[in-house]
């Protein structure tokens, strides 16, 4: 059998790992990398952050849509966002995938290249430092990510105050626009993902790049929270949806302007998985680069949930963005 064709089921754990660590980015904090129970890392800070994300073949990605190297970069990407968003500096990935037991070694090969690729580009000195190998019918990558606060407080969802500036860094609604043409045109006539179909949508439509691999502004987490970010989130599920969350977390309302939106202002506030970090600063503040205004927080004087987000002086009641439970057609693609 040549190495093409060694599945995860004929090569075995030990060799599988072997072959994929060799891919997988160093980590600049590492004391022990893998090969130990556990790894160790340096915190200087005496705090770290921690968070964690699934991507699930199905409602999370299609194989027909996305290469396995899309997909490791991916999956990296919305673990260092989550991480930029507390105003901290992603330092380490631990990533346990569960995989059928016909997957070629080539697959994770290709995914942990993703990984390498995503840490670079995004997050230099970033890297995995450990994980987990196991069996799955549906591919599984499950992704633990931790920043360094550097001796900053975190930048919560729950600091923002009346008569703050509402700012964004990074694209909004992008992602959701690729996304948009691989459902309409990336499907055969049953409504499976076709892999020719998505290669020349692709060729067309620039934005699947963005929803295949996310570009999140990584280090203006860190320049946010030195800026005095008093709020901060990764907009990972929609802007609507995730600005209600800062909304309510920090009992305000958010005012959002359509003029700062973009040409699709309605596919900004529905679309996610561009990984934009949406934060909220001091009237005073200076913004840092690439923050762009987009909105003001204004009083909760109902104290109610109801109309958290407004655009345009109006309350928002168009689509809320990303669920898990809802949509979800049962097709893995």
């Amino acid at each position: 059998m040549s190495r093409d064709a060694d599945t995860v089921a004929s090569v075995g754990e030990i060799a599988t790992l072997r072959r994929i660590f060799p891919r997988l980015p160093a980590s600049s904090a590492t004391i022990v990398g893998p090969g130990d129970d556990a790894a160790v890392l340096a915190a200087p800070d005496g705090r770290y952050v921690v968070t964690t994300d699934m991507m699930i073949a199905g409602p999370d990605f299609r194989w027909a849509w996305s290469s396995p190297t899309d997909i490791g970069w991916k999956a990296a990407a919305t673990n260092l966002a989550d991480v930029a968003a507390m105003g901290a500096r992603p330092t380490a990935l631990v990533v346990a995938i569960a995989a059928p037991t016909d997957t070629p070694v080539g697959v994770l090969e290709s995914v942990a290249d993703g990984f390498r690729d995503a840490c670079k580009a995004l997050a230099p000195g970033c890297g995995v430092v450990g994980g987990d190998l196991s069996v799955s019918d549906a591919f599984t990558i499950a992704v633990t990510a931790f920043g360094d606060l550097e001796g900053r407080r975190p930048v919560l969802r729950s600091g923002a105050r009346p008569g703050d500036v509402v700012a964004v860094a990074g694209t909004l609604g992008r992602a959701a626009r690729g996304l948009r043409a691989l459902f309409a045109d990336a499907v055969d006539t049953d409504g499976t993902p076709d892999a020719r179909l998505a290669a020349e949508v692709a060729a067309r439509v620039p934005e699947v790049a963005v929803q295949r691999r996310p570009q999140p502004p990584i280090d203006a987490g860190v320049a946010a929270a030195v800026a005095g970010a008093t709020a901060m989130l990764d907009v990972s599920d929609g802007l609507a949806l995730d600005a209600s969350r800062i909304a309510e977390a920090s009992a305000v309302r958010i005012e959002l302007r359509s003029n700062a939106l973009g040409d699709d202002p309605a596919l900004a506030l529905a679309g996610g998985e561009d990984h934009a970090l949406l934060a909220c600063f001091p009237s005073d503040a200076a913004l840092p680069a690439p923050f762009r205004a987009i909105g003001v927080v204004l009083p909760n004087a109902s104290g109610e949930r109801g109309a958290l987000v407004s655009v345009d002086g109006h309350p928002y009641d168009g689509a809320l963005g990303w669920d898990p439970y809802s949509g979800w057609d049962g097709a893995a693609g």
